[in-house]
């Protein structure tokens, strides 16, 4: 079966630094086949297929409070529905509400505990207050995803600010591997250890 593309919430990212928060494209879900016939479960799930698919548009277009609505309504019909969860986390955080995005990334994080965007953006929640269960989230997230790099980006702040050097300098040595981009927002202490090499750097280039 074919997979689409499409915009699944705001992701925080190395540009969080900057106030920027942007949009993660992730696999749409399969859907069943038929949503006239199959059991009543397989139909329940193609609506909330629908549903989820409305809510990302809507959110696409800024209407927050109505996708919160509607995600809502998918969670109702399959409350394992990682992405609907997600993105009620993501728009309770755009909103300030911090123990809300917590609590809905950790229902996406029970249905499938790899799921690296949540474990990303929860770690940015706990980073100013929390740092160390932050450094076990972003541990996961770039386990999950070994290519997440500001993920490792995140997690070499974390550790440099705890003073754990040595790790840090590997957190930003990998964040720049993936992402010579990344340079620029490695703390000044670590930049000579983190300096893209040429191989990395035509890497970037070519991605």
């Amino acid at each position: 079966m074919k997979r689409g593309r499409l915009w699944t919430g705001l992701v925080a990212t190395a540009a969080v630094a900057a106030g920027v928060v942007t949009w993660a494209a992730l696999d749409r879900p399969d859907a069943t086949s038929d949503s006239a016939g199959g059991t009543p479960d397989s139909r329940r799930i193609v609506k909330a297929n629908s549903l989820l698919e409305a809510g990302l548009l809507q959110a696409k277009y800024q209407d927050y409070t109505g996708a919160a609505g509607t995600f809502r309504e998918v969670v109702e019909l399959d409350p394992g529905n990682k992405l609907a969860w997600y993105n009620l986390g993501v728009i309770a955080q755009r909103d300030g509400r911090k123990t809300d995005a917590r609590v809905a990334y950790e229902k996406a994080l029970k249905t499938d505990p790899k799921f690296a965007p949540a474990l990303f953006n929860e770690a940015v929640l706990f980073e100013p207050s929390e740092p160390d269960r932050a450094i076990k989230l972003l541990k996961r997230a770039v386990a999950a995803n070994p290519k997440a790099s500001t993920a490792y980006l995140h997690l070499g702040q974390v550790l440099a600010k705890k003073d754990r050097d040595d790790e840090a300098r590997d957190a930003f040595r990998r964040a720049v591997a993936v992402d010579p981009a990344l340079h620029r927002f490695v703390p000044e202490p670590f930049k000579d250890s983190a300096s893209p090499s040429p191989t990395s750097s035509q890497a970037g280039a070519n991605r």
